[in-house]
């Protein structure tokens, strides 16, 4: 397939995609045309088509979508046909409530590590991984195949800690440290503000 610029928008509906095709799975049905899928995710059907012309399409005129099929080229498309490790940095509530999400594994994200500085968190196990030191995450970086590292610390911590994952490789971060890293431009950040989503949740709230 010739390579295309693929706006963020239309992958951020990916996982969407992803995740309602997978509901049909379960509800056993084989095929949808993009009108019914239209209503079950409040996306229009031409939006639907547009978004998956980007990639080919997939769909036949008169037969709509094989979800199965559907579900398994999104799931590509997502590099959800391989694993990622990935290592979750701070061992905090947040960091714990991470590592303790069952579903990543489902989804073919492993967590092989956890790491703090606090002394009262080292040596604590979550679901059988154990909190270990920062001293040794540089040597942990070079001995295994790390993907993707999860920051759940302070955002005074941020930024230094985002440089030393750059500095050993680490090209995919996902963010929840309330600050916008600096990194080179082959560096991909995923930032997920957690108060900021509350915020507009209250901007909706206050403008009902």
């Amino acid at each position: 397939m010739e390579e295309r610029q693929i706006s963020a928008a239309v992958i951020k509906r990916l996982p969407r995609y992803y995740r309602y095709l997978a509901e049909l799975q379960n509800e056993d049905l084989e095929r949808i045309s993009s009108e019914e899928l239209s209503r079950r995710m409040g996306v229009t059907a031409s939006q639907i088509r547009q978004d998956l012309n980007n990639f080919g399409g997939f769909g036949q005129q008169g037969y709509g979508y094989n979800v199965e099929y559907l579900k398994e080229e999104i799931g590509k498309i997502l590099g959800l046909d391989h694993t990622h490790n990935m290592i979750i940095i701070g061992a905090g509530n947040l960091g714990r409530a991470l590592a303790g999400y069952a579903k990543f594994e489902n989804r073919g994200f492993i967590v092989k590590g956890i790491f703090d500085n606090n002394p009262e968190l080292i040596g604590k196990k979550v679901r059988d991984i154990k909190v270990v030191s920062m001293g040794v995450l540089d040597h942990f970086l070079e001995e295994n195949d790390i993907a993707i590292a999860t920051l759940a610390i302070p955002k005074e911590e941020a930024q230094a800690v985002a440089e030393r994952l750059y500095a050993a490789g680490i090209r995919a971060i996902w963010n929840f440290a309330h600050v916008d890293l600096k990194l080179p431009g082959d560096a991909y950040v995923e930032n997920v503000h957690l108060i900021e989503s509350l915020m507009q949740l209250s901007y909706r709230l206050n403008k009902g």
